[in-house]
């Protein structure tokens, strides 16, 4: 493998101008640690001063990268950071070897980059159980320092894929009593997806002032409504990684902003999105939202019932209104539900309710909702104010195809 697949039919048109934020430069390389003829390294190096917080995996067999990530968060911000990804490898389940590849990566990016090891997050991505050929990545650190750019964030996107068929990145600027701030992330993912505190490798910038404490609190709140709501094909990946720095070079203290936490809660929710339209062999986005749930709790099991159901997920690729596997889905979830309470909407069609097919329901019109590439999917159980919204993809034979021969 090392040829890029075709482009989702669910990709944007085009990778969107993502704002330079001050105290954040990127560099991108080729350093052959799976894929020939690609970047597959990217290094991003932060001013002093930069708070980062971040979420990971809650995988048993999280790889060594995680695990020392998980380590660093919440360190003195008053030097500098940097982030070191790989991709075509994930240095998990290698045992010692993963610990020392990551130890002598993060020596040689504090050496370069002039930060304390302490400051260094690495992430890796790709095939599991294989060593790290980190002696490649280092040849070309050299290289990285020599490139370092502020405008380098789309080539930084580019260089972290892995059966990723486009880049992904998102950004908001927001006005502060009159100064911007402005927000930039890019992030990579296309199967092993499903929520587990992240759910892929994200990397969200900001200019914007926000002590580490105040930023990690946010970053977890918001990560359980953006990335911790998608569902690719249920298995979650030992390298989940989301990192949000903020440099603080635009002077505005953010900690408490109302809109910047809302601008930031709208990128991770644009990342999480794209990554559920390049889920492998996706050719339909699904919206489940759940309604009327005893509980949101409650209600996020039943929409995850039904965004990960093979069979749900099936029907909406062949195009079928098969809304009885919605039934069974809600049935299965251990969840509460009433089947006589029970309504269900594809769209603003209404197909179900009272435990029966809605009189005005017409097969022809559920039809029609389904040959969509975008099909909203809307449960109402009737039993309380609990709700819920989940993002997945039908499930194609094109996913067969990509992870039958993925280490080919």
């Amino acid at each position: 493998m090392g040829q890029t697949p075709p482009k989702s039919p669910l990709a944007p048109d085009q990778f969107p101008d993502l704002p330079a934020i001050g105290g954040a430069t990127f560099a991108t390389a080729s350093a052959g640690v799976k894929y020939k003829g690609r970047t597959d390294v990217m290094l991003a190096v932060l001013a002093p001063g930069t708070s980062v917080a971040g979420v990971f995996t809650k995988s048993s067999t999280r790889s060594a990268a995680v695990l020392n990530c998980q380590d660093k968060i919440g360190g003195n911000s008053t030097d500098g950071a940097a982030i070191l990804v790989n991709s075509g490898n994930a240095n998990a389940f290698t045992g010692h070897y993963g610990q020392t590849s990551v130890l002598e990566l993060v020596s040689g990016v504090a050496s370069i980059a002039d930060v304390p090891a302490g400051r260094v997050f690495t992430s890796s991505t790709g095939v599991i159980g294989e060593p790290l050929p980190h002696d490649r990545i280092l040849g070309v650190l050299s290289d990285l320092s020599g490139k370092l750019d502020g405008g380098g964030m789309a080539d930084a996107a580019q260089a972290i894929m892995t059966t990723d068929t486009f880049a992904k990145g998102a950004a908001r600027t927001i006005s502060v009593d009159g100064t911007p701030v402005s927000i930039a992330g890019i992030a990579k993912g296309s199967g092993m997806i499903a929520p587990d505190m992240a759910t892929m490798l994200v990397y969200v910038f900001t200019d914007a002032q926000v002590e580490q404490s105040a930023l990690q609190s946010m970053v977890s709140e918001l990560n359980e409504t953006s990335f911790n709501c998608i569902t690719v094909d249920s298995d979650t990946s030992t390298s989940d990684t989301v990192l949000v720095a903020a440099t603080g070079t635009s002077g505005v203290d953010c900690g408490a902003n109302t809109a910047f936490r809302d601008a930031l809660g709208e990128v991770m929710t644009d990342l999480a999105h794209l990554v559920v339209r390049d889920g492998e062999g996706a050719t339909k986005f699904v919206e489940v939202a759940v309604t009327g749930a005893l509980s949101d709790a409650e209600a996020k099991t039943h929409a995850l019932a039904i965004a990960n159901s093979p069979l749900v997920k099936t029907a909406i690729a062949g195009e079928d209104p098969n809304w009885g596997r919605i039934v069974m889905a809600i049935g299965k979830s251990g969840a509460t539900a009433d089947r006589d309470l029970l309504s269900i909407w594809f769209d603003d069609i209404l197909v179900a309710e009272k435990g029966w097919v809605s009189p005005t329901y017409r097969e022809e019109d559920g039809a029609d909702v389904m040959l969509k590439q975008d099909i909203p999917i809307r449960v109402d159980l009737g039993l309380g104010d609990g709700t819920a919204t989940v993002w997945t993809c039908d499930l194609t034979h094109g996913y067969i195809t990509i992870n039958a021969d993925y280490r080919s």
